[in-house]
């Protein structure tokens, strides 16, 4: 018998190597559900139901909006950032302030928002935005009894309109908002 034949299995390298791959996977497999046990995701709200109900008043709001037929024209140029707004429903009463916040879809750090005081017929502020890009504007009434949500891209010639009916058959915009 030879020297190779007389060794036992423990004492060559092959088993251990092949050995070591599901060892690996084990130690790998326990330190991820030891992460899991651990650890707070932070994806699950703990006042869920809250958020649920004040999801549905955000979208009460908006169908507010939608049944006063609230259109508002924004225009933005240079730093300044004005709302037209203008209602179909005639009982409706302009708000002495208008609520405006201003998003970027990706960059946070560009998020505004500003308390606009009426002036005339529209309202104005100050907004330092970025000569182009995509922005989503918010417009409510302090008081958050309705909400206009909409898309502005810059730059942008003219107006740009949100809010408004948007089902066929209903009101049509007011004539003067149109322009």
């Amino acid at each position: 018998m030879t020297a190779a034949a007389a060794r036992p299995w423990y004492r060559e390298p092959w088993p251990w190597i092949l050995a070591a791959g599901p060892f690996i996977v084990v130690v790998a497999a326990l330190y991820t559900a030891w992460l899991a046990v651990v650890s707070n995701d932070g994806l699950v709200t703990d006042d869920y139901y809250r958020k649920g109900l004040s999801a549905n008043q955000t979208i009460a709001r908006s169908e507010q909006a939608m049944k006063m037929g609230l259109v508002a024209g924004i225009r933005v140029s240079s730093d300044v950032l004005s709302v037209r707004l203008q209602a179909v429903d005639k009982s409706f009463v302009m708000p002495p302030t208008l609520v405006v916040t201003i998003t970027h879809p990706t960059r946070a750090g560009l998020d505004q928002s500003r308390v606009l005081v009426r002036s005339g017929d529209s309202y104005a502020g100050e907004f330092r935005l970025p000569a182009a890009g995509h922005w989503l504007v918010l417009l409510e009434d302090e008081r958050k009894t309705w909400r206009l949500m909409g898309n502005v891209i810059l730059p942008a010639n003219g107006e740009t309109l949100i809010g408004g009916p948007t089902k066929p058959g209903t009101a049509p915009v007011p004539a003067d908002i149109r322009n």
